[in-house]
């Protein structure tokens, strides 16, 4: 390795050669070297929040009389350019490393000291001054809940209350669209497309009071624990203070564990978290499904409605349009349970007084969050908001309904309405011309009874 690429660096191992360009550290060359494993480094969201966890432990310290002001100035401003998406390219170390997060909350550290070190002219130690009152048993725990909080907050909330309301507008556009409804995807009674769609709209209205009803949990954070619960090191006061902290910078309302313990050996604020968001995708990948079946065709599918065409289907077929969103969103919705079962496995490695997958919960959590939050907008944005409706083949289905006549079954009996319906259906025939020859009833009654748009509405007259 040449001198001009290449410094000395050290640390409690012995010395190291580092990039020269590098602002990071012996202890993050260790991990870079160590982990060569997937490519990924540690999501964008994880490292902002880190670097707010830093600047409000060091406003901590300051305020409890542990860190000089000129020290904690230094720190705090370099931790808040970190927290905007600067030097995005000095963490560079893969999500599969040691299972506490030691390397990336190390990592943050010797970047902070180096550049707060190097503005302000002061000696700034990643240990004993960025560090200080910290572990990574509590940095990292903390920075998983305060990244969470914070991407659920700004893109996934809005993300799911534009999908609802888009779906909202669609339904009430579309509440008189009478269609054939669909069981076992065999024709049944008839619905208004309204009703359908409101059901998509409550998933989501529902999705979303499950992710608030779990959201409190994640406010509490763990700092203040330091190496296993007891707060060795830390001032008493310190985790209330940065959770303190923390709620201020965010407007998020923050607060300290009541146990540390749990705090450090459990993630099971993350694995409850992710099991609502795999709920939502369960949802998401359902309405993606009856959007997939309803624009199925032109002419040997479905055909109720038209997605937007949005690029060519096929490479051999011309012509061809595919329900491309729908399908992005589903193949969303299968990486989110995966994420989850991650997590559930990562949840479940909480050995004593640590949990020993956290970089792992951390990358699996917030990718869940952001595929959510994008596959929402898109599919609200280039399938719900665009579709068009086909109504010429809903009201032919609609017409030749076989199940119509379920309407009829308390005036003439099920048997009878059975033979109809078969009669129906084996002779390709509307089931009003087969009931006014198997019936003594008017066709002005077989018209008021079996009327689609009243039978919508489901009561009896």
């Amino acid at each position: 390795m040449s001198d001009k690429t290449y410094r000395t660096e050290h640390d409690s191992m012995g010395e190291l050669q580092v990039p020269a360009d590098a602002l990071y550290g012996a202890q993050t060359q260790r991990a870079v070297e160590n982990f060569p494993i997937s490519g990924q480094p540690m999501p964008a969201a994880f490292i902002r929040a880190l670097a707010r966890v830093k600047q409000a432990c060091a406003t901590a310290n300051e305020k409890l009389g542990l860190l000089d002001a000129d020290r904690a100035g230094a720190i705090k401003k370099i931790a808040l350019q970190i927290a905007e998406g600067q030097y995005a390219d000095q963490f560079p170390i893969d999500i599969y490393q040691t299972g506490s997060g030691t390397s990336t909350n190390m990592n943050a550290n010797e970047v902070i000291a180096r550049l707060a070190g190097r503005d302000s002219g002061l000696d700034i130690h990643p240990n004993d001054h960025v560090n200080m009152s910290q572990s990574s048993n509590d940095v990292i725990p903390t920075t998983i809940h305060v990244s969470a909080c914070l991407e659920i907050n700004r893109k996934l909330r809005p993300a799911l209350q534009h999908l609802a309301n888009t779906i909202e507008i669609r339904a009430e556009e579309l509440k008189n669209v009478i269609k054939t409804g669909r069981t076992h995807l065999m024709d049944a009674m008839p619905v208004s497309m309204g009703q359908e769609l409101s059901a998509w709209q409550n998933q989501i209205e529902q999705a979303l009071n499950r992710i608030d009803a779990s959201l409190p949990r994640l406010y509490a954070l763990a700092q203040g624990g330091t190496a296993v619960g007891t707060g060795i090191n830390a001032h008493p006061q310190f985790g209330k203070q940065v959770a303190l902290e923390l709620a201020s910078e965010t407007t998020l309302p923050f607060t300290s564990m009541d146990n540390y313990f749990s705090g450090l050996a459990t993630q099971d604020s993350a694995v409850e978290m992710s099991g609502q968001l795999k709920t939502l995708a369960v949802g998401l990948m359902k309405i993606s499904n009856d959007l997939r079946w309803m624009n199925s065709g032109p002419l040997a599918g479905l055909s109720e409605i038209a997605l937007p065409a949005l690029q060519p289907g096929s490479s051999i077929m011309p012509g061809k349009i595919n329900p491309v969103i729908p399908e992005a969103v589903a193949m969303v919705c299968a990486q989110v349970i995966g994420n989850d079962a991650a997590i559930t496995l990562g949840g479940q490695s909480g050995n004593f007084q640590l949990n020993v997958m956290l970089p792992l919960i951390a990358h699996n959590l917030l990718q869940s969050i952001e595929l959510l939050s994008n596959g929402a907008r898109l599919l609200a944005d280039r399938a719900i908001d665009g579709f068009s409706v086909n109504h010429e083949n809903i009201n032919q289905a609609l017409a030749k309904n076989p199940i119509l006549v379920t309407a009829l079954n308390r005036v003439i009996g099920y048997e009878k309405g059975a033979a109809i319906a078969k009669k129906a259906y084996a002779e390709n025939r509307p089931v009003m011309e087969v009931a006014l020859e198997m019936t003594e009833l008017s066709e002005a009654e077989l018209r008021r009874l079996l009327d689609p748009a009243k039978l919508a509405q489901g009561g009896l007259d």
